[in-house]
């Protein structure tokens, strides 16, 4: 068995691009999940080589702490002055005095670049044994990409850039897309040969071709089948149209799979999401980050989750999740809010304008609408009555609630933590609780009701409220003023059957 060609990664990411008007270098542009540069460098990835470069200049430091999050077993060389793609390769191999076999040389805004081709391209040159290989493409408009000039018998003669170009090679469709297998030995060797009397007054890598074809060593043309994977970009509207691309290969990829996108033309999914078989993803929803969609989950329309993961069967809509798990069969939405550290057990619910944060709720538990969650634990089964507030925040700290299983919440609830409410306890509507309620319990915590008779006519004499008053007095007459009239809570067992009642009634 034959030992595998030795191999060198070398990855261009110096430019400036100007035309993108931005602060950040156009490498670091994100598209879909990945900067450009991660793009290419996961393109690259396959090929197992020996040593990856990454040749950096504009925004260097920034670039370099990029490649310490998504790459840090690459080895960025700076090219403090931008002296063209010639001089940059020459600095990359300063960098690996040893490397020997085959080096990759690469564009860092590339981003459509299949794995795939780039196999292809590095297999077909180490087979015929070329001194050097482009990959080429048949593009509908090649303005301002370089050209491949082949001679009579379709010979690769050499690459010429537009500025460069005469009139007649102006009109040749295929281009050169910026990705290249070179013999490292005899690039070195090239590389030193290298002119700047050219338009730009740069030393052009491409220039190496016409000097290997004028020695007579063996050059060769791989053609791409989808001229989209070689696609560059120069400007936003560029960046724009990549990203349309990829968004219409990623959603096609998901869909030959078995999962369902309601409207692909809005739907836009990361590459390093995860859907599973079967999952319905409706339309004007964004999948970012490391999320993850179980099988026969629906997510969406409206939905924004990003590095959250929904179980099977579970439902979102009209939501927006960041860092959250939402457990098998458990429902968010609409109008919900998932903060980082969010998780929802298996059938647990999260309601219309909900927000949770660094909350655990419970399996079959709910929190129907109207609530924040932070910093708490739900048990399993029970009920968080609407506009309730976990108040965790003392100012200086963060504090935790838990509620226990089969525990039921009253509407408009106020818990200050650390409290902690039993298992199977209530707390009736309105209170505010800081005090632990244990098992079983029923805690109220509210000032009693009085009643002022006849305080409106007193108070707000002439008005609509006081016409109605008195007729609703008027016809009452000879009756007794009403079953209410009095204090709302006496005592006895009457606390329980009206805080109960309330808790009953204003929480699902």
């Amino acid at each position: 068995m034959s030992q595998p060609h030795p191999r060198i990664v070398v990855v261009l990411a110096a430019g400036e691009g100007k035309r993108m008007k931005s602060a950040l270098p156009k490498v670091l542009h994100p598209l879909l999940g990945r900067t450009l540069l991660g793009h290419v460098l996961t393109a690259a990835a396959p090929l197992r080589a020996d040593r990856t470069v990454v040749v950096v200049g504009h925004g260097a430091d920034q670039v370099r702490a990029h490649l310490a999050d998504v790459a840090p077993e690459t080895t960025p060389v700076l090219q403090a002055r931008q002296l063209g793609t010639g001089h940059a390769v020459r600095i990359a191999l300063e960098a690996v005095p040893d490397a020997a076999g085959t080096v990759v040389v690469i564009n860092g805004d590339v981003p459509l670049l299949r794995p795939e081709t780039v196999a292809d391209l590095v297999g077909a040159h180490e087979e015929a044994g070329a001194a050097a290989t482009v990959l080429a493409a048949e593009v509908p408009d090649p303005t301002g990409l370089g050209r491949i000039v082949r001679d009579s018998a379709g010979r690769l003669e050499r690459i010429v850039e537009e500025r460069d170009a005469t009139v007649g090679e102006r009109a040749v469709r295929e281009i050169n897309a910026g990705i290249y297998a070179f013999d490292v030995v005899r690039l070195r060797d090239a590389l030193g040969k290298l002119s700047t009397d050219n338009d730009q007054g740069e030393e052009y890598l491409t220039d190496v071709f016409g000097l290997f074809a004028s020695a007579g060593e063996p050059v060769a043309v791989h053609v791409a089948t989808d001229h989209t994977e070689t696609l560059g970009c120069n400007d936003r509207v560029e960046l724009a149209g990549l990203r349309r691309l990829l968004r219409d290969r990623v959603n096609e990829d998901w869909m030959r799979t078995g999962v369902s996108l309601l409207d692909p033309e809005t739907t836009w999914i990361d590459v390093t999401v995860t859907l599973e078989r079967d999952a319905v993803v409706d339309q004007n929803t964004q999948l970012k980050g490391a999320s993850v969609v179980g099988a026969g989950a629906l997510v969406g329309p409206d939905v924004t989750l990003e590095d959250t993961v929904v179980g099977a069967g579970a439902t979102v809509v009209r939501s927006h999740a960041v860092g959250a798990e939402v457990g098998p069969r458990a429902s968010v939405g609409p109008y919900a809010y998932l903060r980082p550290a969010a998780r929802l057990a298996e059938k647990a619910k999260v309601g219309t304008f909900v927000e949770v944060k660094n909350s655990e709720i419970g399996a079959g538990s709910k929190v129907p609408h109207l609530t924040y969650v932070g910093d708490a634990t739900i048990g399993e089964q029970s009920n968080i009555g609407a506009a309730t507030v976990f108040v965790n925040y003392d100012g200086v700290n963060k504090h935790r609630t838990v509620i226990g299983s089969h525990a039921r919440t009253g509407a408009d609830n106020m818990f200050v933590a650390p409290v902690e409410v039993g298992d199977g306890a209530y707390t009736a509507a309105g209170s505010v609780i800081d005090k632990d309620v244990p098992p079983g319990a029923l805690g109220v915590a509210r000032a009693r009701q009085r009643n002022i008779e006849g305080w409106v006519e007193m108070r707000r004499g002439g008005t609509a409220a006081a016409e109605a008053a008195r007729r609703a007095t008027e016809g009452a007459s000879g009756q007794e003023s009403g079953a209410r009239g009095g204090e709302a809570i006496h005592g006895g067992a009457e606390p329980v059957r009206a805080a109960a009642g309330e808790v009953d009634t204003a929480t699902e």
